[in-house]
């Protein structure tokens, strides 16, 4: 048999290559300290789990969910949204529910993309945003997010053969992997952009609550134009140490999210109403395990990026996200990253994983204890 060209064009998705060298040292014996993937190790809160089981137990919970969502659980995103960014949206036509943001990222590209039509990507960037271009038939073109332009992409400098075949625009602040933030002006060059150029904006905010200062964190939606140009993709996931469960949500522009839930009826059944009840309660109940969760990142933070200080590497405190961006020697991620774990059992992420404009860098995320983080800084202090 023969694959599609779409299957052979993939590049193997970082994570689950990283998943197998994982499994094999394990097998080998090896002490695993991981600090490769963002999956957050808190669990979910309590409250949240408890409505879940209560849901669990309702007969009408067991059948199949609406494909858009509950109306109930957009209405609780709606309410939510309002609350944190002032912008009131419509709950029926203007927000749709998600299994977890990456189904949603994915399947936007069907309803916007024809062969040919090119995708502008940061880069380096969350993987599924060049993958799933591909796998719809685009042609994704990176945007280079460099140090020197606080990692913000430099629109003006896109190529015009490109701009002109472009539908979509990707933008991701607070940003997986280099956990910078974009201001308001940012947003505004990039609505101006869309309107000038007539693509989409496609704003994924999965981090805009994991803020570990007070820095202001705006959204695409709160800036004008960008409800007429573009939509946000936010998840669960972690905002309240809910992975696992796999609920998200996009939000913003009627017409592309409709044309969104269009593909999505012919593609997945929707969301478990058990999960969304979850969801209802995570969104309108006390936001305490919010701030609880970024107490404990902020405390990891200090001790991990002080310490890698302390052995002479060079990486900044986020302001935003619970990602560390780090410079390594002699630019070459992998053999930094395969280094840490063949001789230390540690385990990071590339940054030439996340695009070519990752090379020089590799990304902890903040999700093991303290007690972890400093057992990995000896380890490092020992390989050096």
């Amino acid at each position: 048999m023969k694959m599609s060209s779409r299957v052979e064009k993939l590049p193997p998705y970082l994570f689950a290559d990283l998943d197998k060298r994982i499994r094999s040292k394990r097998e080998e014996g090896t002490d695993i300290l991981h600090f490769g993937i963002g999956d957050p190790d808190l669990p979910t809160p309590d409250h949240i789990i408890n409505a879940c089981c209560k849901a669990a137990k309702d007969p009408e919970n067991h059948r199949y969910p609406s494909y858009q969502g509950m109306l109930s659980f957009r209405e609780a995103v709606s309410e939510r949204y309002k609350r944190d960014r002032k912008v009131e949206l419509d709950p029926e036509r203007e927000i749709i529910t998600l299994i977890g943001s990456k189904e949603g990222i994915h399947n936007v590209n069907f309803s916007l993309i024809d062969k040919g039509d090119v995708v502008l990507n940061p880069d380096p960037c969350y993987p599924v945003y060049y993958t799933g271009t591909i796998i719809a038939g685009g042609e994704p073109f990176p945007m280079p997010l460099k140090e020197k332009n606080s990692f913000l992409p430099n629109l003006e400098s896109i190529p015009n053969d490109k701009v002109k075949k472009a539908k979509l625009m990707w933008i991701n602040y607070p940003n997986n992997p280099t956990s910078s933030i974009a201001k308001k002006s940012f947003f505004k060059e990039a609505i101006d952009f869309a309107f000038d150029n007539g693509l989409a904006i496609c704003s994924d905010e999965a981090y805009s609550k994991i803020v570990l200062d007070k820095t202001k964190i705006t959204s695409l939606l709160e800036v004008k134009g960008g409800r007429e140009v573009g939509i946000v993709f936010d998840s669960l996931s972690k905002t309240y140490n809910m992975t696992g469960w796999r609920i998200g949500y996009a939000l913003g522009n009627e017409d592309l999210i409709q044309s969104l839930g269009k593909i999505k009826t012919n593609v997945d059944s929707g969301v478990s109403q058990i999960i969304q009840e979850a969801g209802i309660t995570a969104l309108t109940s006390s936001q305490d395990c919010i701030r609880e969760n970024l107490r404990i990142y902020r405390s990891r933070l200090d001790v991990l990026v002080n310490g890698l200080n302390r052995l002479g590497f060079i990486c900044n405190k986020p302001k935003a996200t619970f990602y560390v961006w780090m410079k390594v020697p002699n630019n070459d991620s992998m053999k930094f990253a395969n280094m840490l774990l063949d001789k230390g059992g540690i385990v990071c992420t590339p940054g030439i994983g996340f695009g070519e404009h990752g090379e020089g860098y590799v990304r902890f995320a903040l999700t093991q204890p303290i007690s972890k983080i400093n057992d990995a800084l000896k380890r490092l202090e020992s390989i050096l």
